[in-house]
């Protein structure tokens, strides 16, 4: 997103902290650098972490944003949102809050006494403040409208880069490079290992759905982020052992290949605010298979480019056959969804978008 920003001419920095970043990241990325035009400062996370608390982030919070137009605070019940939100408004700069799918009711009741702390000490402060909450799916702003204190709201998606699909792998260099997947349709997962990511109902799917159809082949991959144990569990508990491919991270070309290689892209999310790789599937052509919880659904389906039902396993297994055995009905999807990602989620087009709100916020 800010490298979109800065490449249509305005100076873009980010602050952030080295959470979540593994050895490799954190040596890589620690300090000062440029990238593509973007000023990035990564500071070392401190105590509490739970918090993400990290003084020498707000140290260089002091010195960036005085000298600010906007200011983009991104999550919320942290340690640099309610800092950056207090400088902010004693250097009178107007700044954008956005939930990144927090103030969604799924997550919104989870922990709710921790954040419920948290709200009365600096959380709805914040809201309060704020020129406008940022959401990327009109969706996700209906959904939140209970917990979102009555602020203004502003709908900008995310993006991708379309440059990146437009030179695509050939068909069939994922599967000949995992021999287990030749002759097999491949059903293909690609997320965090997350808890709302819907694995618990996509597995047992797939079982019902490989019952009818024994050439399916469920791929799992992405990084672990607190899932996988129990995913591994529920795949040996239907006995899918056989049938279940773990590739791991996929990144760069390889995750491009994936995509390609699949008969269906299945992510039966209990809570997405956005759902990025679903827009990395249908840049690619491939026909996806989705919640009604993933907050771009109704755009999806209006374009007719996948099949969308409930989390629930019945429904998802009809559509992972249908579209495993229609390749007709597959090729058109995966058609329309390259289109709608053309159209609507490329960075240079939500750029714009993004551009104008800047402008308004900080005129206002």
């Amino acid at each position: 997103m800010a490298r979109a920003v800065a490449a249509r001419g305005h100076e873009v920095e980010i602050q952030t902290t080295d959470r979540d970043m593994n050895d490799d990241e954190r040596a890589r990325l620690s300090g000062a650098s440029v990238d593509r035009g973007v000023a990035l400062h990564v500071h070392p996370q401190g105590f509490p972490a739970t918090l993400a608390v990290s003084w020498p982030l707000a140290r260089a919070l002091d010195a960036a944003i005085p000298k600010a137009d906007v200011v983009h605070i991104h999550s919320l019940y942290l340690f640099h949102v309610w800092y950056a939100a207090r400088v902010a408004r004693r250097a009178r700069v107007p700044y954008l809050l956005r939930p990144h799918g927090s103030l969604d009711p799924f997550l919104w009741k989870r922990h709710r006494a921790r954040k419920a702390l948290v709200e009365w000490a600096f959380q709805n402060r914040v809201i309060d403040g704020a020129a406008a909450l940022h959401w990327t799916a009109e969706a996700e702003m209906r959904l939140a409208e209970p917990y979102s204190r009555g602020a203004k709201g502003v709908v900008v998606p995310n993006g991708i880069d379309m440059a990146d699909y437009v030179d695509l792998p050939p068909r069939g260099r994922f599967i000949a490079r995992h021999p287990a997947l030749a002759g097999t349709k491949p059903v293909l997962f690609l997320s965090r290992l997350n808890f709302k990511k819907g694995l618990d109902v996509l597995i047992p799917a797939f079982r019902k759905a490989r019952d009818a159809d024994p050439a399916l082949r469920l791929v799992i991959a992405g990084p672990d982020d607190g899932f996988e144990t129990q995913a591994r569990a529920l795949v040996a508990k239907h006995g899918l052992e056989a049938d279940t491919l773990w590739p791991g991270m996929l990144e760069g070309a390889d995750k491009l290949a994936a995509f390609v290689d699949c008969a269906v892209f299945a992510l039966p999310s209990w809570s997405e605010n956005f759902g990025i790789a679903i827009v990395e599937a249908m840049a690619c052509g491939a026909p996806v298979a989705i919640s009604d919880r993933v907050n771009i659904w109704r755009e999806i389906e209006a374009a007719g480019a996948g099949l969308v039902s409930p989390p629930e396993v019945d429904a998802l297994a009809a559509h992972i056959l249908l579209l495993a055995n229609d390749p007709a009905r597959a090729r058109r999807m995966g058609e329309a969804g390259r289109k709608l990602a053309a159209e609507r989620y490329d960075w240079a087009k939500v750029a714009e978008r993004l551009e104008t709100v800047y402008r308004e916020v900080a005129a206002a």
